[in-house]
């Protein structure tokens, strides 16, 4: 029993290695296999084109190109390839048959496909005699330029500042104004305009003038 059991082993041993030899055999017949890579891009711009369809109409087989528009497939010498991407017009690339190596890179240059899209017009108005009636209703004075300078006046951004917070550019401003008056009077008494001959000299011209009263 232990006989029999050690020739099968060796049988299916002998049969495995036999499997193995004649599939290294006929993949080293099969030398015309080329591993084919390459890079999609646009005529245009020279950019890569990805997710490009890459057929071989030969063997009905074909993958995708990546992101970066690269793409690697197995092919044979004098198959056809069928390059297909949005906004670009179908091409074929034909395998040379000429080919030493059993590796080929390629760069494939594809043409970008124009349509001519019918002229459309379009109003703003449902029909034209809306149109006519809107234009004939029309303040021709109330323009755009006249709105800009009306929203652009000194009381417009005067309105407008008197809403809004202080921003950060203010604060900074205030700040530094404040670290100026520190340096310039450091050691020194705070000024003070209560006897200042200058303050006073002119809030009384501005009050015989009726400057104040007008304020």
């Amino acid at each position: 029993m232990i006989k029999l059991t050690a020739v099968l082993s060796i049988f299916l041993l002998f049969a495995t290695f036999s499997a193995k030899a004649q599939e290294l055999d006929s993949i080293s017949l099969d030398s015309s296999l080329i591993q084919l890579s390459g890079v999609v891009v646009s005529e245009e711009t020279l950019a890569e084109l990805p997710y490009t369809t890459v057929l071989d109409r030969t063997s009905k087989r074909g993958v995708f190109c990546d992101y970066y528009g690269y793409f690697t497939m197995v092919v044979y010498p004098g198959d056809t390839l069928i390059f297909s991407a949005y906004g670009h017009k179908t091409s074929n690339y034909v395998v040379p048959d000429t080919l030493e190596d059993n590796f080929y890179s390629i760069i494939h240059v594809m043409e970008v496909d124009t349509i001519d899209l019918p002229n459309v017009e379009v109003y703003p108005w449902p029909s034209r005699e809306d149109f006519a009636r809107a234009f004939v209703n029309m303040d021709p004075y109330d323009d755009a330029i006249r709105r800009a300078q009306r929203q652009l006046s000194g009381e417009s951004l005067a309105f407008a500042a008197a809403r809004l917070d202080i921003d950060g550019s203010l604060a900074y401003g205030t700040v530094q104004s404040q670290y100026q008056t520190k340096l310039y009077t450091q050691n020194q008494l705070p000024a003070n305009n209560l006897l200042n001959p200058y303050a006073w000299s002119k809030l009384i011209k501005d009050w015989k003038e009726g400057k104040l009263s007008k304020q």
